[in-house]
């Protein structure tokens, strides 16, 4: 967007206008002591072309690795024609749609997005995304503590095996809302165990993820059924590129989840360091009115012509503060248009043929990998495109090592799960999806046996 500066004679003629003499003026009410005062640690500006020569420089040093990092973002291709439609000006400069009149073009395409949403989760009902996965999850936690009448205690059983990121941005979110999180403990496979499951007290809901933060399949079904013969609401928390082949939440056990959510990102947005990018959320029509943002629906004219309006928006802004359902606002619009676009281009084919590519290559590698000595899988048990490997050496010092030969191999877990796997700084989190090449697994493969056997690590 250009930058339209104000001239003096422009700011002047609106003080004027205003009926005061500085801009100084317009702030005389905010107290002294808040104010910022000089910024002095905020540097001198650059030029133009000193500043595109300083950010292409540090392009340059992103340039070239082949990533086989995840957690929870992933390198997937993207088609071109998806940011090349997101970016125009119709999409690109739109805030989100708060009133009713937002433009329809906008309005179509979150309804496409909330329609495509729901039949891939295998739920009734999607809304209008939400910042993360991470924040997605505690909303959802929160609409199965307002949704489930016949449990009110607020206690929340997470699975271990969610990831960590989630469970600590959920627990900071709702603390102060008299909601308790509580885990429930992995065995040695990875997974939750269902025959250890106790319920005393019930809880008003249960949180699973699926795949689990180590690449693990839950039994999804198990753990669904018990949890609603406690009384509990079920919270699936899925990658949604796993859905083109993975059972969806909707048809979970018995009953199916009663909500889902998780992280857009698989969809069109690039990693970008980590963000950012959307969350979903979808859940069953009896918890409509609990979802936070917004609900676009479609309808018809008095001429009878299709047309696309907001239905529903129960945030603070709208209703009641007392009776808000949340404060969700900022709805990620831009990546949800990518995220649709996405949708509409690969189709429910070609979601399954990336979802395919990428459980192929993470099993090649994982084979090979294991076969290198002092290598092994640290949980035995099918994966999707992720996996955990227990290492003969830190894994920070095989992570320093791949680095060099320009390739990202993977977290740490011992920055991410310390206290749930015993030696984790000798333990890699990998993830393969299917951009990555024959030639770059086995280039993976070279460095890491380099790496692990000990090798000169210093070049």
């Amino acid at each position: 967007m250009p930058f339209v500066p104000h001239t003096q004679a422009d700011v002047e003629f609106m003080l004027g206008e205003i009926g005061v003499d500085s801009i100084d003026a317009l702030f005389d009410e905010i107290p002294g002591h808040l104010a910022n005062g000089q910024l002095a640690h905020v540097p001198e500006g650059m030029s133009e072309l000193a500043m595109l020569q300083q950010m292409g420089e540090r392009a340059q040093q992103d340039a070239g690795y082949a990533c086989f990092a995840g957690g929870g973002s992933y390198d997937h291709h993207i088609p071109a024609a998806v940011w090349d439609l997101a970016s125009r000006g119709e999409f690109m400069t739109v805030y989100t749609p708060y009133q009713a009149e937002a433009s329809q073009g906008t309005l179509q395409l979150i309804y496409e997005y909330q329609s495509m949403m729901a039949s891939l989760t295998g739920m009734e009902v999607s809304n209008a995304s939400v910042y993360d996965g991470a924040s997605g999850m505690a909303e959802a936690i929160l609409m199965a503590v307002r949704g489930n009448k016949k449990n009110k205690n607020g206690l929340v059983l997470v699975a271990d095996t969610v990831h960590p990121h989630y469970i600590s941005a959920s627990r900071n979110i709702v603390k102060n809302q008299r909601v308790e999180i509580k885990t429930l403990p992995m065995d040695a496979a990875g997974v939750i165990a269902c025959e250890d499951l106790a319920a005393d007290p019930a809880p008003t809901a249960v949180v699973v993820q699926q795949p689990n933060f180590f690449g693990r399949l839950e039994a999804v079904d198990a753990l669904t059924d018990w949890a609603h013969s406690v009384g509990a609401l079920v919270i699936a928390v899925v990658n949604p590129m796993t859905l083109a082949v993975l059972k969806p939440p909707g048809e979970w056990g018995t009953n199916g989840a009663d909500i889902a959510c998780g992280d857009g990102q698989p969809f069109g947005v690039p990693m970008a360091s980590g963000g950012p990018s959307f969350g979903f959320t979808c859940a069953r029509m009896a918890l409509v009115r609990q979802m936070p943002g917004r609900i676009i629906g479609r309808t018809q004219d008095v001429d009878g012509k299709t047309g696309y309006a907001l239905t529903l928006q129960a945030r603070e802004q709208h209703i009641r503060r007392g009776k808000a359902t949340s404060n969700i606002c900022t709805n990620q619009g831009l990546l949800v248009t990518a995220g649709t676009i996405y949708l509409s281009l690969m189709g429910p084919a070609g979601l399954r043929d990336v979802a395919l590519a990428c459980h192929s290559n993470a099993n090649k590698l994982r084979e090979q990998l294991q076969a290198l000595p002092g290598v092994s899988a640290v949980f035995a048990g099918p994966t999707f495109h992720e996996f955990a490997l227990r290492l003969p050496c830190r894994a920070e010092q095989v992570v320093s090592h791949m680095l060099k030969r320009k390739i990202l191999p993977g977290l740490s877990l011992s920055s991410f799960v310390p206290d749930l796997i015993s030696d984790s700084e000798f333990t890699l989190l990998v993830a393969v999806t299917e951009k990555r090449t024959p030639a770059e697994i086995q280039s993976y493969v070279a460095a890491f046996s380099e790496a692990v056997a000990g090798g000169d690590l210093s070049q």
